[in-house]
């Protein structure tokens, strides 16, 4: 069994046009923007694996372009 860790930067969801409620927790606002997000996140993270094997990524706002 193999294990890829992948962590998204908080700038990528911030910038992702999901409107982040400032008004909430800071947590549950990213919470909900990467829930929003998870179908593009997946795919995202789907084409840097097949770029660069390897097993931990950070996803950035520019792999989101």
């Amino acid at each position: 069994m193999f294990q890829f860790r992948f962590s998204i930067e908080g700038e990528a969801l911030a910038k992702s046009g999901v409107v982040l409620d400032w008004k909430e927790c800071a947590e549950t606002s990213y919470l909900s923007a990467f829930d929003a997000l998870r179908t593009s996140i997946q795919d995202v993270a789907g084409k840097v694996y097949a770029r660069n094997c390897r097993d931990s990524y950070t996803l950035t706002a520019a792999d989101f372009r």
